[in-house]
This record gives structure tokens, sequence and C-alpha cells, in this order.
């Protein structure tokens, strides 16, 4: 786990000093050891940064940049490749040698022998870069779930590329100006990290499951293209009690990956399914393995998960590491916390996040499993109702689809209204699609933004709308899935989970996000992943029967890191206001109507909502990062 950082520059490249200062922006991605190299490629000059946090072969044997013993090829590489055993005695079998014991050489040592073709092999997260001096490219990559980040920009004819934003600031001639489009849509909408632009105009992100190339010859990228495009095709050869015992099977392949290392390992745990099925799974494979978790308790509130996360604890013989959190903690830290985070985000639960990893760094453990993307692939949340439903009616299973609402419904947090409600919005296109958004009054410009202005800026008021298209009828479910997996949802978690963790040079793995689970998952019968009585992740749960107990495993309450945000909203209240009451030059808001709104949801006026927190966090990401 690592930070990376380059480019490619026709004529002068910067001063060291500036490099220096781009490794230093990455300093908590790889405390352990860093290294820059500069390359004459033939009218070009590429130069490759790297900071490391040593996790497999600690020696100086797993620096880099890294080079093949011909000096073709260069790579700086910011992951972990869990299966490197495996591909390294597959490598050696077709006379390759190697000089260490770092999955890094074997990446490069995949690359030179099999190209872009190595990715379907992989079992692990990453971003990396291969220099190929011969070819004269610059190859960059993202894994299939944007795990790892890899941002972009190009001045004329240079290309800027690092793990993070500030390190590009180091690098880059022209200042750094905010994507207004990025920002309206985040403000309004609350969307971020589902395209491909960067809240900093023109800088990118290299998207999940994308590569790119760099023609050294004149400076200019190519077009991201995908090397993993998911399939919804649905699989007809197993039975129910098969595909159980298939995914309990790569679940635990998974786990007995993840779980090598040469630095100590815990896990992160919130007592819900995916996290306690880590958890379970780690015991289940490594009956002697000392099992630290670590896990926010929001003490005295109705979110308490404290009884799940006990229950674990004790199943599995781990030591518990827990912190609770206070409104002045919040203020103390939000400044660090947006500093690390890079970008605007979603909800408080980000910083219970943070202190989780906190809490990791404090007691001594570099790496975490945690259950990030099992709802995504294992169909969790509430259950994707209006997706289930209009697969059904996809099929002509209009008797089907009457019985699923109406056992949906009988769900906690779950109602028949609900439930047609996300039908109907499924539905719907077009006109209709629009009339529903307007009755709901999310067509509605809120009064605190000045239209007039956002449209002369060309701002897009809308978010594009996500459709499945024809070759997903009858497997909504999965399309959503997928698009929640690549698109819209999972990126945003991953980059909280990516940024919270680097915070504390703390390594976070994810188990449920390799290609061989979701690939199988995304094949699986729609009923097979949410129940015909509404229960979701039907499968998981019950592969999981016997290693998880089974009073976490078929609980209905699951809540998450998730803190009591309304009560700390209000109890900063005062600082908040001031934090608003701010000119942040943003041309698109009016501030009057802005605090006014605001003082009605501290008076208790009007609805508490996460919009409060997205003027905050915008307010402060403007003044202490973006400025």
């Amino acid at each position: 786990m690592c930070g990376i950082l380059g480019g490619v520059w026709r004529g002068t490249s910067p001063l060291a000093s500036q490099f220096d200062k781009a490794l230093e922006a990455l300093r908590f991605r790889g405390p352990n050891d860093s290294g820059i190299e500069r390359f004459e490629c033939g009218p070009s000059q590429v130069v490759l940064g790297h900071t490391r946090l040593s996790i497999i072969d600690l020696s100086s044997a797993g620096h880099q940049p890294m080079e093949t013993p011909d000096g073709r090829y260069s790579i700086i590489f910011n992951g972990e490749i869990y299966n490197y055993l495996e591909l390294r005695t597959e490598l050696k079998t077709l006379g390759h040698t190697f000089s260490s014991d770092s999955d890094t050489e074997v990446l490069l040592v995949a690359w030179r022998q099999w190209g872009a073709e190595c990715l379907q092999k992989l079992v692990g997260m990453f971003a990396f870069v291969v220099l190929d001096k011969a070819a004269l490219t610059l190859t960059c990559v993202r894994d299939a779930f944007g795990i790892k980040p890899f941002f972009y920009t190009q001045e004329q004819e240079t290309f800027l590329f690092a793990s993070e934003i500030p390190a590009i600031k180091s690098l880059k001639r022209e200042k750094l100006t905010v994507n207004w489009q990025r920002s309206y849509d985040y403000l309004v909408h609350g969307e971020y990290d589902s395209r491909a632009e960067s809240f900093i105009e023109g800088i990118a992100h290299l998207q999940a499951g994308h590569l790119l190339q760099v023609d050294l010859t004149t400076g200019k990228h190519s077009e991201p293209r995908k090397w993993w495009i998911p399939s919804v095709t649905e699989r007809t050869d197993l039975s129910f009690g098969q595909a159980v015992e298939l995914v309990r099977e790569r679940f635990l392949d998974s786990i007995r990956l993840h779980l090598r290392s040469d630095v100590a390992i815990g896990a992160a745990l919130s007592g819900g399914v995916d996290s306690s099925a880590v958890v379970c799974a780690m015991r289940y494979l490594e009956p002697d393995l000392p099992i630290n978790t670590f896990s926010f308790i929001a003490a005295d509130s109705r979110v308490n998960e404290e009884k799940w996360i006990d229950i674990i604890n004790r199943h599995v013989g781990a030591k518990a590491h827990k912190v609770s959190i206070t409104a002045d903690e919040l203020v103390r830290d939000i400044d660090t916390l947006i500093h690390a985070q890079g970008e605007p985000f979603g909800s408080m639960s980000i910083y219970a996040q943070y202190r989780v990893y906190q809490l990791a760094k404090e007691n001594g453990v570099t790496v975490t499993l945690d259950g990030q993307g099992a709802d995504e692939a294992h169909g969790g949340y509430t259950g994707f109702p209006g997706e289930r439903i209009r697969s059904l009616l996809d099929r002509g299973h209009f008797g089907e689809a009457a019985t699923f609402l109406a056992n949906w419904a009988k769900w906690p947090g779950r109602s028949v209204k609900t439930g047609l409600r996300a039908a109907l919005a499924e539905l719907s296109t077009g006109l209709s699609h629009e009339m529903m958004r307007a009755l709901a009054g999310m067509n509605q410009v809120p009064d605190w933004i000045r239209s007039d202005v956002a449209k002369d800026m060309g701002i897009v008021g809308r978010i594009e709308r996500y459709r499945s298209g024809h070759e997903a009828s009858g497997r909504r479910v999965v399309a959503q899935m997928s698009n929640m997996l690549t698109r819209h949802g999972l990126p945003a978690l991953l980059r909280h989970g990516d940024r919270n963790s680097m915070r504390f040079s703390v390594e976070s793995r994810v188990p449920f996000l390799t290609l061989d689970q979701v690939e199988l998952m995304l094949s699986m019968p729609e009923r097979f992943l949410v129940s015909p009585s509404g229960e979701t992740k039907h499968l998981f749960r019950a592969a999981m029967k016997g290693i998880v107990p089974d009073e976490v495993l078929f609980r209905k309450d699951k809540i998450g890191f998730e803190p009591p945000e309304k009560e700390w909203i209000l109890s900063i209240a005062g600082q908040a206001r001031t934090w608003l009451s701010e000119d942040m030059q943003i041309p698109f808001i009016r501030r009057d109507m802005l605090l006014a709104q605001f003082d009605d949801v501290i008076a208790g006026r009007r609805a508490f909502s996460w919009q409060v927190w997205r003027w905050i966090n915008f307010y402060r990401w403007k003044a202490c990062v973006a400025d």
C-alpha cells in the first residue's frame, strides 16, 4: 500500500524541490520508504515517484520504482496483489526468475509476460503505472472497483498523475480552480464520485476498471478504456444449494488470500452481517490467529450497535477496541478529516470511520479487513424492491410481483407504499418520471441557489438518470448492482475508506471485492439474491450459516458506522453558523437564504436532513483545501 505520482514532460520537468513537496503530500500513504527516478524517453522526460507502506516483503528489495533486469519496463504500484504467490509460481514455469518476495515484482513480471491481459488474473486492489521504454508508452491502470485512487490531468503537452490531488498541485504550473458543476451536483443533489471529473477543474479520476496510455512521442494520453465490463447474464446451471456452496468457497478463499501480510492484521467490526462474516471467517480459517477488532460505538444513542459487536467478539475470541465520539471532537478534527478526504463527502459517518482507523493505528495494527462492497455485490441495502418488481413484470410474473411486494413490506422500516413508490420510479420513463419527481419536490431548485447565475455558468441542474437497457430485461436488480459497484454508490464508499485509512498509514482491505466473487454474484438468479420473502443477501446469509452466529446473521435492523448526526449538528450549531456566515465566493449560492434555512433546521421549524452537513462540509473544504 503506497502513494504514486509522476508525469510526462516535453521539455523541462519540475525542480527536485517540487517533487519533494509532492512526495511529502503523500507521506501518510507511504511512511516507510520513498523513491523517485527520471527517464529520458524519446522527446519526453518521464518521472516516476513512490512512497511506500511496507506490508509484504519489508526489505529494501521492495523499493520502487522497480525495473525489469533488461531495463525495458519500470513500475510504480499502489495496492496489493493477494494471489502473488500463485502468479509467481506460474511465471516461474514460464522461465522467469525473481530477486525479491514482493508482490510488486510479480506484477511487473506479469505485465512483461502478458501485458494488459494479466489484469484478469489479478486478485487485489491496485493503481499502477508501467513505463515501456522500448514502445515509448506509459500505461496507467486502476483496479476493477476503484479501490485505490488515481488522479490525472493534462496541461498542454504535460501529463501528470498522483494518488491524491495535493501531489498533482505541487507539480502543476497552473493554479487549481473549483469545478463548479461537481460542486453544484454535491450541494444540491448530494452526488459525488460517480463521474470522471473531480471537484477540481481539469483533474480527473481514472475510473474503476479503466486504463489509459500516454504516447511519449507526443506527451498526450489516450481516452480511458474499460478493461473490465461486468456481465449480468444469468446462470441457470446451479441449484440454490450448489450456489450456496460456491459462494461460501469463494468467500473463504478470498479471506484466506486477504490474510497474507508481514505486519499485524485486524478487522473493522460494525456488528452487521458483512463485517461479522469477515471476522468470523478469519477465525474459521485461522483458529489460532490473534484477532483485533475496531469498532465505533454510538454511546447513549438509538443507533448503538455494541450488543452485536460484543456477540461477534465473544464468538471469535477477539481483542476488542472501541471508540466513542463527542461533537467537540468532531469540531476539533473536522479540518484534518476534510484534508484527509481531499474532496467533499456525504455524511458525518465518515468521521466515525476515520476514528476507527485512528484506533487501529494507535494499537499497532497496519492492515484491516473491512466489509465494504457486500451490499452492492450480494443484493443488500433494502433489497432493490423497484428493480425486483420490474424484473418479475418483465418476465410476466404478475402474481409473483404482487406477492413479493406484500412480503417485502413486512420487514422493519418498509411498507407497501415505499415499495410501490420504488416500483413506479423504476417503471416510469420520460415525462412520467419527471412528473413523479416534481410531485415529490425533487425537480425544484432550492431557494438558496441563484438559478440564473448557475445557468449563466453553464451548470446543468439535473443529474443523469441511470437506466438499465433492454439487455437487462428480467435482470434489473443485478443491473443496478453492477451500476452501484462501478458508478453510483460504491466508488464514494471506497474513497472514504481509502482516505481515512491512509491518513493513519493503515491498509484497508475489502475481501468482498474480487472479480471471481462479483462476477459469480452478478450471474445468480435474482431470487437467490433477494428472496421471495424480501430477505436481502439471501444467498450470502445461507452461505455463512455455521460460520456467523444466527442471531447476527439473520438480524433485520443493521445500521452501520452511523453516528447521531442530528445531535452532533445541534451541538455544534454555533460554530457551524459561523463557518456558513463566511463569504466563500460561491457564485450560485444565496447566503442569506442558506443561513435562514440552517436556522430553521436548528430551531426545529424544518426537518433535519444531510443537506446541513453538505453545506458545512463544502464551506470547510473550500476554506481549507480548495483555496
